[in-house]
């Protein structure tokens, strides 16, 4: 049955972020738009991105399959603006960090971003559902690639603001690898327990800690 639920203003907002076919440029079809991607949501995580066809994923919208295919033609474009969206949530997290880092003082940075984004995880089963199975498309590999970089690119910015690193490119390239040693780590704790394997997040912890102190002023 399809749902009566309304997109919020920052579903409707991240849409004209998202990789889609056309743009909807009035506020009525950004909305439609957001209640298809709230309608695959539910299905990717209740059934998996198999079932995330465009007649499925209009039956459960209430939109019409002619209308879905303006902007979402086929299963795969619904995966990428599904996953550009997530990315582009997480990223824009970061970017509140950022903006904290240069006004807060925080004697933990890592606890600090560390259970922030492991909540996110907790938070986002459809992130969860994509990312751990095997339906990621090449756009959204590249994607995803590119993704760590502006994640890793916000922390050497969050900790330059924080007075721990200096603002060069060594500095950078320890953020780059730590992001990624903390992305993989988060994704296995996270992956066979929806709540996060809270032994092996503190031994993440442990580890960055170590690594980037070795970095510190």
């Amino acid at each position: 049955m399809p749902t009566t639920d309304e997109p919020d203003e920052k579903d409707t907002a991240q849409v004209t972020a998202l990789r889609l076919r056309r743009m909807p440029r009035q506020a009525r079809a950004r909305e439609k738009v957001a209640r298809v991607l709230q309608a695959a949501e539910r299905l990717l995580v209740a059934e998996g991105a198999d079932v995330l066809t465009t007649t499925r994923v209009a039956a459960e919208s209430g939109v019409s399959v002619g209308a879905l295919y303006q902007y979402l033609p086929d299963r795969e474009a619904i995966i990428e603006a599904l996953a550009d969206l997530y990315l582009t949530r997480l990223e824009a997290a970061m970017e509140s960090f950022v903006e904290r880092a240069r006004t807060e003082t925080w004697s933990d940075p890592v606890t600090l971003l560390v259970d922030a984004f492991a909540d996110i995880y907790r938070s986002e089963p459809g992130f969860r559902a994509l990312w751990f199975g095997r339906h990621l498309t090449e756009w959204t590999r590249q994607a995803d690639s590119r993704h760590k970089r502006v994640m890793a690119a916000g922390v050497h910015r969050i900790l330059v603001a924080q007075r721990l690193l200096p603002d060069d490119g060594e500095a950078a390239t320890a953020c780059y690898t730590a992001f990624l040693a903390a992305d993989a780590v988060t994704q296995d704790a996270f992956r066979a327990d929806a709540t996060g394997d809270a032994e092996l997040l503190g031994q993440l912890k442990t580890m960055l800690r170590a690594y980037l102190g070795h970095w510190t002023r």
